[in-house]
């Protein structure tokens, strides 16, 4: 059995171990998020886990790294992300933004050194961010319930069931080197993470209820990203059908 069957086999135990915890159920639950119980016992893990560890490192990568390497690392990988956001643009029909997203490679890995260099939004050619979820939602499968994962953060069914195939397709998964793949992928949590230290801090400090205001923030973003920032005046959530 290769190591990505027992990788995955394990996450999807996971998701069903959460699914059966998941019948604990809070009075008045948002009709969107019936785990929340759940789902805050794993938000606060997560919370502990990113205090203790993932947010230190952040900090000291940021402190570490010149702004300029921070930058070619980001775009690195960003580049190496288009490939399956084009891959998704086009399994929704999206003639120009496949097209646009295969300019942006071809331009930054040729004339960016590999992508360190982002060349293409110099050249006005738009970033396209799509995923497996995004692809899903656009021909119409709902969303199902919020769920939060654990160390991933905020999903849903729907888009948790696609996670495996998005970190599968993603670029560095492709890279042959362990070491190379898992600096790669240390680096790419970090830099995620670091551009976040603000936005993180001040959403705790803001908000009465953060676990509300995150789950209801990346609903709405991932309604948005489904329907390209237009989401229908009539949407329903219980209810979604494609743009």
């Amino acid at each position: 059995m290769s190591l990505w069957r027992v990788r995955w086999g394990s996450y999807f135990a996971g998701i069903m171990l959460l699914l059966l915890q998941g019948c604990s159920t809070v009075p008045n639950a948002d009709a969107r998020d019936p785990w929340e119980s759940m789902n805050r016992s794993v938000y606060n893990f997560n919370d502990a886990l990113d205090n203790a560890a993932i947010k230190p490192a952040a900090k000291a990568y940021e402190a570490v790294l010149p702004a300029p390497v921070r930058k070619g690392v980001h775009n690195v990988l960003g580049n190496l992300g288009d490939v399956w956001s084009m891959a998704n643009s086009a399994m929704q029909l999206k003639g120009r933004a496949t097209v646009e997203t295969l300019m942006r490679i071809s331009v930054n890995t040729v004339f960016g050194f590999a992508g360190v260099l982002d060349v293409a939004s110099e050249m006005q050619l738009k970033k396209y961010k799509e995923d497996l979820g995004q692809t899903l939602g656009y021909w119409g499968v709902q969303p199902g319930p919020y769920l939060v994962l654990p160390i991933f953060g905020p999903s849903t069914l729907r888009d948790a069931l696609a996670m495996p195939f998005d970190q599968k397709a993603n670029g560095t998964a492709f890279i042959n080197d362990t070491s190379t793949r898992n600096v790669l992928t240390a680096a790419d949590v970090l830099d995620t993470r670091a551009g976040l230290l603000n936005t993180i801090d001040a959403i705790k400090a803001a908000a009465l209820d953060p676990y509300n205001f995150v789950r209801d923030g990346y609903l709405q973003k991932r309604i948005n990203d489904i329907h390209d920032g237009n989401p229908p005046a009539s949407f329903d959530y219980f209810e979604a059908e494609a743009p």
